[in-house]
């Protein structure tokens, strides 16, 4: 199973989204608080539909709860347009880490610092960033089609 973690969410329907493709692909999801949202919200229900209630979801109420239950940090995997390393080039594995800062400003410099694995997707110069629910799906995709490969 891979979790896909969110530091600091801001947009209840960014994560309602992320929610539902987790239940679909059966990664859990990690949050990290603060939230620019209250977990309840009618926005991130209705991303997040009915799937919701089969979400295998985990709220720390900081980075460093999160990071104190996490078995293998080597297996972290932050990220960022500013990496140089595509996600594309990255051999995941089951129970591997994918995680995605807040919408405006994605990880800050000292949480990048803390692991050594930056990842980015590749994308035109035209724009910044891809919106961070169609960013998951993209590192959840190629990670589920590897892990798959491997079982075979």
């Amino acid at each position: 199973m891979l979790n896909v973690v969110l530091v600091e969410p801001e947009i209840p329907n960014n994560t309602g989204n992320i929610g539902r493709l987790c239940v679909g692909t059966e990664s859990r999801l990690h949050l990290i608080h603060p939230f620019g949202f209250v977990i309840n919200d009618k926005n991130l229900k209705r991303s997040g539909l009915d799937y919701w209630v089969h979400l295998d979801v985990t709220e720390y109420q900081n980075v460093e709860e999160w990071i104190a239950q996490i078995p293998d940090h080597s297996r972290v995997f932050l990220m960022s347009s500013h990496s140089d390393k595509s996600y594309l080039e990255n051999e995941f594995q089951d129970g591997d880490w994918l995680v995605f800062g807040k919408e405006s400003v994605g990880l800050s410099a000292a949480f990048m610092a803390r692991f050594k694995n930056h990842l980015t997707i590749p994308m035109s110069p035209l724009i910044r960033s891809f919106n961070i629910a169609n960013s998951v799906a993209f590192i959840v995709g190629e990670a589920k089609r590897q892990i798959g490969l491997k079982k075979i």
